[in-house]
């Protein structure tokens, strides 16, 4: 009985980080829109049945529907919740023109597609800030207090009291980054300056490849140095330096997460590392979890928030056809070539999109119902 509650209580988590991270993809898309006088008709938290609703002094329908898994903005002119244009856009009035989607600048559209993921970001980064500002950033000084037996470190040189300064040119200010550095690039060789004892050094270090498991089972391919440290320090902010390291650690994950990406298209990284909406229920539970009290627990639940909201506003913005960065890319056909793709065109576009969105959400899914925790997890919730 103890399981069968303790599984349930992953699910509210999963359904308040999508809400609240859909809610503010959308807002961005309402709001932005809103300024670039477009009339927004719907505003929908889930899909399917309305649950309840209300109309705004604009006009526009916000609802609540039964699937509470995404959200979507109808603009006026819009035939879907795609933003694809309805059939007999130049039979509007003019007052319709006025406030359609469709009829506005380039720009405009181009903006309102944009400020989706954009919001997405924005959130993490301010998120983040607070965070920073409020309890301080954990940080590692990166200075070796153990070098591993046959590990890389110790084949490359490094030594005892050793400080990383930089990888590749890049400045190192804390054993996080380093640790960063280290896993996305594989074996990848890192040219590493070292403070010895107030002299610089430079070494040339290949990382070893090992296979990590985690904490829900999922297993991936990392870069290993070999170094341990023992000191930990929180490291306090202003507002200027809070948003700075925000802005930096977001840049990190936006960069190492198409990394990643590309080392499962070229075949470095295995693609059951690729986890979908069962894998992030899990780890929304988990998060709420993660902690001696009710504050631990929400605000480990709030850092897992920032880190998929930087990873929504991510993929809105891949190039695929039913995504936002789809629409992005056809608006840049449009400002190249001095008209929109035809009618026929963008409908064989967005199937082909559905399709890879669908496929990819298949995919995802099936890795995750081959994690080993699956089945413990689903027979707690059932059994």
């Amino acid at each position: 009985m103890d399981l069968i509650a303790e599984n349930w209580t992953y699910l509210p988590a999963f359904i308040a980080v999508i809400t609240v991270l859909v809610f503010i993809h959308e807002y961005g898309h309402y709001k932005v829109a809103r300024w670039c006088g477009v009339k927004v008709d719907v505003f929908s938290i889930g899909f399917g049945k309305e649950l309840f609703g209300w109309y705004d002094k604009n006009g526009c329908r916000w609802r609540v529907a039964a699937v509470p898994f995404g959200g979507y903005v109808k603009f006026h002119g819009d035939a879907g919740v795609a933003s694809n244009a309805e059939s007999g856009l130049d039979t509007m009035s003019e007052e319709e023109k006025a406030v359609s989607f469709h009829h506005k600048a380039l720009w405009k559209r181009a903006a309102v597609v944009f400020a989706g993921p954009g919001a997405n970001y924005l959130f993490a980064i301010v998120a983040m800030a607070l965070l920073y500002m409020t309890l301080g950033q954990a940080h590692t000084p990166a200075v070796a207090t153990e070098v591993v037996a046959e590990s890389a470190a110790e084949a490359a040189g490094i030594q005892v009291g050793d400080r990383i300064t930089k990888i590749n040119s890049k400045e190192i200010s804390s054993f996080e980054e380093l640790r960063q550095n280290v896993i996305v690039g594989l074996d990848e060789p890192l040219r590493m300056e070292i403070d010895r004892g107030g002299n610089t050094v430079v070494l040339n270090v290949r990382p070893n490849i090992v296979e990590y498991e985690d904490d829900h089972g999922n297993k991936q391919k990392i870069g290993q140095l070999g170094i341990r440290s023992d000191k930990r320090e929180f490291k306090d902010h202003n507002l200027l330096t809070a948003l700075d390291a925000s802005v930096n650690q977001t840049w990190f994950v936006t960069t190492a997460t198409l990394k990643g990406a590309w080392q499962m298209i070229t075949g470095a990284r295995d693609t059951k590392e690729l986890s979908g909406p069962l894998g992030i229920l899990k780890m929304s539970g988990e998060a709420a979890k993660r902690g001696d009290s009710l504050t631990d627990n929400l605000l480990s639940l709030f850092n897992f928030m920032i880190f998929v909201s930087i990873s929504l506003g991510l993929i809105n913005l891949f190039p695929i056809p039913m995504l936002d960065g789809g629409h992005l890319v056809f608006y840049a056909f449009e400002a190249i070539k001095g008209k929109p793709l035809g009618e026929k065109s963008m409908e064989f576009a967005f199937r082909i999109g559905l399709t890879l969105v669908l496929m990819l959400m298949i995919f995802a899914t099936w890795n995750d119902l081959n994690k080993p925790w699956i089945k413990d997890f689903f027979t707690g919730l059932f059994s």
